[in-house]
């Protein structure tokens, strides 16, 4: 390899890591592109000319008087080009943080009322994060806009507590609309299963603290299998699940499967993306490949896959093994496929055959609404046994991890109270008392939850 393109390599692997904290390993980064200040008499507007609609959480602090946004896996492109203050803001200051977020300050004249909220693209402009400071009631400055769905999240002056995010699970129903999928012996369509499991399992995943998950759809409509990775994209979705149910002509064949995506079809797709990157509006692993030369732009797709596939199979091997809790398993390891749905380059994703529609007593079972929720309780242990394991950076999760709170282990055959509370570094009292056991007995598949330090 040439210096210069040894060169240029470097600077791309760079950019890699600048955008590995943030979210997951590989998560779409926010890029700040631009920063606009606008004022009136009375009010003023900041408006960050942003790469894709950021969620961002806004603060308040007093003496000396400033507004806090922090923005998840973002960045500023314009590190030597900050504007000045202007009106109400006296001056504009951004830092990175070490969980991959960036920190906006306004050190602000004097008290104000705030409001942030993006702006859809609309005319010359893209996606704006625009922040209104003025005294409540009032109008700021005119700016023409169309408002975008994402979340803010007001905190109180001084507050800094509780400024984390949610790991989000995009949940993709098998099938759906024109396309039925495989219909049993009674009549029972694969569609409509994989809907109910995933309403059940949202349902779950939405109860858990730190956890919030999407539907790829919520309906009986078809969607293409590249939408539905593009949805779960838009999301900045942490995690893919493809729910099915599978059919055989050997109708006695039974068991739940899991697949993540397979070393040939991961090639195809790097192919593909390497292909259209000219034409690709996504980035991957918050770096644009559009003006990267065709060696670097393997390696950054290559780094961002690898990434993906190790943490998928993880996350497989996870719920695989709590659904060996519900019924029986066809396969006992994590199974290899190219499925489209597998192919996201930058998000861990994974396809969970729940059962095989086509062996009459697994459709009744699929049919019984308790056997339904059983399965988006395996769904959901194993996914998140696997955050809790790996929590991204800056989330709920990942704060609770570094507390000792939030855990939870599952009984598995010759554990013992003794060994647990070995495992966890936590007394045997403490664990006792924190789960209301008057004796050492236990049992397999029982569920004990796991004390903070403070509790120990």
């Amino acid at each position: 390899m040439s210096g210069s393109r040894a060169a240029t390599l470097l600077v791309g692997l760079a950019l890699v890591a600048v955008a590995l904290p943030a979210r997951f390993a590989f998560a779409a980064q926010t890029l700040i592109q631009d920063v606009r200040i606008s004022s009136g008499p009375e009010y003023t507007r900041v408006v960050l000319d942003v790469s894709t609609a950021p969620r961002h959480e806004l603060f308040t602090l007093s003496n000396p008087e400033r507004v806090v946004i922090d923005i998840p896996a973002a960045r500023l492109a314009l590190a030597n080009r900050l504007p000045p203050g202007e009106g109400l803001v006296k001056q504009f200051r951004a830092a990175p943080r070490p969980d991959g977020s960036l920190r906006v300050v306004l050190d602000l004249a004097r008290a104000v009322t705030p409001n942030a909220f993006v702006a859809a693209p609309s005319g010359p402009h893209g996606h704006r994060l625009v922040i209104d400071l003025g005294d409540a009631g009032g109008s700021p400055a005119a700016l023409p806009v169309t408002v975008a769905s994402a979340p803010t999240v007001v905190k109180s002056a001084g507050s800094l507590i509780g400024l984390h995010r949610d790991v989000v699970i995009a949940i993709d129903p098998g099938h759906g609309g024109k396309d039925p999928g495989a219909i049993g012996r009674r009549g029972t369509r694969e569609k409509d299963v994989t809907l109910a499991i995933a309403r059940r399992l949202k349902a779950r995943i939405d109860r858990e603290p730190g956890m919030r998950a999407v539907l790829t759809r919520d309906g009986d409509q078809f969607i293409s299998l590249r939408e539905r990775i593009r949805r779960a994209r838009r999301d900045q979705a942490d995690m893919f699940v493809s729910v099915h149910a599978d059919a055989f002509r050997d109708r006695s064949v039974s068991g739940s499967s899991v697949y993540v995506l397979s070393a040939r079809g991961a090639s195809d797709e790097a192919a593909l993306w390497l292909a259209e990157r000219e034409n690709a509006a996504d980035l991957v692993g918050g770096v644009t490949l559009e003006d990267k030369d065709d060696v670097l732009a393997s390696v950054l797709i290559d780094l961002s896959q690898n990434a993906s596939m190790s943490a998928s199979v993880e996350a497989a091997g996870q719920v695989l093994g709590h659904l060996n809790r519900v019924g029986n398993v066809r396969r006992r390891q994590v199974q290899h496929a190219g499925f489209v749905v597998l192919k996201s380059p930058d998000i861990p994703s994974m396809l969970v055959e729940t059962a095989f529609i086509s062996n009459p007593g697994e459709e009744s079972r699929l049919r019984d609404s308790n056997h339904q929720q059983r399965l988006a309780e395996a769904i959901h242990a194993g996914v998140r046994s696997y955050f809790y394991e790996n929590p991204p950076p800056g989330t709920l999760i990942a704060e609770q991890k570094a507390r000792g709170e939030g855990q939870r282990h599952v009984i598995a055959r010759g554990d013992t109270l003794s060994t647990i509370a070995d495992r966890y570094k936590i007394s045997l009292g403490a664990l006792k008392t924190f789960n209301g056991l008057a004796s050492d007995r236990i049992a397999v598949g029982q569920v004990l939850e796991i004390p903070g330090r403070s509790l120990h």
